[in-house]
């Protein structure tokens, strides 16, 4: 970065680093960023003529990510960055040389990523990039699903709900959106493999996309009862540990149950990253509209969730 201006210097005799801090500057040490600019950089514009050169690709996927950790939109993360000086230094802007790019650049930097697909490829290099810490996927996989709600209200210029989102039962609680579907690994509990679809899709039919093919066991609630036989067609040799169903006339035995709670503890793993994303990412609800958008913002999220995850283990080997 380069050097501060007397704008951006601090001469607080008593200030202490905030939590905020602490993570950015635990996620400026993990993150590879010079591979993650390299995706975007044949799609970005370049300097052309006398005009206004862009702002850099790496600067933009810094406040990228910052919307995803943050939970900001566009404008609150062009707020944010001139109210939060912990930001500004984790994006590399001083408000003494150049002003926050406005939610305009900031929007045009998304929909690049949307248009191009580049969310998924930035998913692709982290987790390869995890693979080369150490970090390698193991033989067990883990299938969930979660419910990502999204404005159910007519109230908005088109007079209608999003049509690329449905309605879904679950219990007796009805939820409109989209679902994330997630192939975490049992072992490091990182994503391996992510699939996105309305709510109304059941989670078994996403079931071989969330697959590598290398597994030896595959856990799963009971939504994905009755799947055996998709298991063993796409890995031969897999051993299935799905959740028994109850059904209405046939309520579980104690020995069933017990076999379910023995599943439970391996298969609970994948609540630990619905929690990243949805808690303290705050990502429980869609921000955009259509499943393009929001997939796109989905893939970032994995990669970002799994290098959450692994945070501490990098640090330790840095």
């Amino acid at each position: 970065m380069s050097q501060q201006t007397f704008a951006e210097a601090s001469f607080e005799q008593y200030r202490k680093p905030t939590r905020r801090e602490r993570f950015l500057a635990a996620m400026e040490q993990v993150i590879p960023w010079s591979e993650l600019a390299a995706v975007i950089e044949p799609y970005y514009p370049k300097a052309e003529g006398a005009g206004r050169p862009p702002v850099g690709g790496e600067r933009m996927l810094r406040i990228h990510f910052l919307q995803h950790w943050f939970n900001l939109s566009d404008p609150a993360v062009e707020e944010a960055l001139y109210d939060s000086r912990a930001m500004r230094q984790f994006v590399g802007i001083d408000l003494g040389r150049e002003p926050v790019p406005d939610e305009t650049t900031i929007c045009k930097f998304r929909h690049l990523l949307e248009v191009h697909r580049l969310g998924e490829q930035l998913f692709a290099l982290i987790r390869t990039y995890l693979a080369e810490q150490g970090l390698q996927i193991s033989r067990g996989t883990i299938v969930d699903a979660t419910i990502i709600s999204a404005p159910s209200s007519t109230k908005n210029r088109q007079k209608e709900r999003d049509p690329e989102m449905h309605q879904t039962q679950k219990g007796n609680q009805w939820y409109f959106g989209m679902k994330a579907h997630i192939g975490v690994d049992s072992r490091t509990k990182l994503i391996h493999s992510v699939a996105a679809t309305a709510a109304n899709v059941h989670d078994s039919q996403v079931l071989p996309d969330l697959l590598h093919g290398q597994e030896t066991r595959v856990w799963g609630d009971a939504a994905y009862s009755g799947q055996r036989d998709v298991i063993q067609q796409h890995v031969p040799g897999a051993k299935s540990f799905v959740q028994t169903k109850a059904h209405r006339h046939r309520p579980l035995s104690e020995t069933e149950r017990a076999r379910n709670r023995t599943k439970s503890k391996v298969r609970a793993k994948v609540e630990h990253v619905f929690l990243v994303m949805k808690q303290i990412f705050g990502w429980g609800k869609v921000r955009y509209r259509g499943l393009a958008k929001n997939t796109n913002w989905l893939f970032v999220t994995c990669g970002l969730t799994n290098l959450y995850l692994a945070r501490r283990r990098l640090l330790a080997g840095t």
